[in-house]
């Protein structure tokens, strides 16, 4: 036994006849197969809390480990929009001041407008959250305009407590273990080769952008973040 040890999970309370729905819904989007003309997309957030150091901390020696202060600064927080298209082996953060229905919405726009203006519709894979809807756009942008973009729009809801289903999630999962277990104080703009979450992190003129890529597609070169977004640095 090893009552030190905990782990988080997330399940229905019981049987349910709509979280089987949805989890075959879901199930079945992904073994579609790869088509550009309706790429599978999938979309999750998370918040990042920023805290900044107050002294200096110590860099790794010989034989010690890096140390830092246990007193540090809280800075307030970032969202991060996890971007994931499993089938095409990308995936794209963007990071913003807050979690609003117009962010989402500027999201959405960009995939629709600026990544896959060809696309005759974006199978959209998203949890439950209450900004997850059409009627986002509306909020965003003039109705004719969201209604065109939400008419490319093919949505697929994960079941409620059943978010891990979303690839995206899990996506954020990896990224918070490998990437944001540290103190990053400011959302800021990432120079290429700097100190940004990732090693994909690039600098687009008059806007930051970060792009995580699958090793499988090296030299692949994604297209712009929509221009309210950041990259956590340090």
């Amino acid at each position: 036994m090893k009552p030190h040890l905990k782990e988080q999970w997330c399940l229905p309370d019981g049987p349910s006849g709509e979280f089987v729905a949805r989890m075959e819904d879901v199930i079945e989007v992904y073994h579609r197969p790869a088509d550009p003309k309706r790429p599978l997309v999938c979309i999750d957030e998370s918040s990042k809390q920023l805290v900044s150091e107050v002294r200096e901390p110590l860099p790794t020696a010989p034989g010690a480990p890096a140390r830092y202060d246990y007193e540090y600064k809280r800075e307030g927080t970032a969202n991060l929009f996890m971007i994931s298209e499993p089938l095409a082996g990308w995936r794209q953060v963007t990071v913003t001041d807050r979690r609003t229905a117009k962010d989402f919405a500027e999201v959405l726009r960009w995939l629709v407008e600026e990544r896959h203006p060809g696309a005759d519709k974006l199978v959209l894979v998203t949890d439950n959250l209450n900004t997850h809807d059409p009627g986002c756009l509306y909020e965003a942008f003039e109705p004719d305009r969201a209604r065109r973009i939400a008419a490319k729009l093919e949505w697929h809801y994960t079941p409620k407590h059943g978010s891990w289903l979303n690839v995206a999630e899990c996506e954020l999962a990896a990224l918070s273990g490998q990437c944001l277990d540290r103190r990053i104080g400011s959302a800021g703009a990432a120079e290429p080769g700097g100190d940004g979450v990732g090693e994909g992190a690039e600098r687009a003129e008059g806007r930051s952008e970060l792009a995580l890529h699958d090793g499988r597609r090296p030299g692949q070169t994604p297209p712009a973040l929509p221009r309210t977004s950041k990259v956590l640095t340090d």
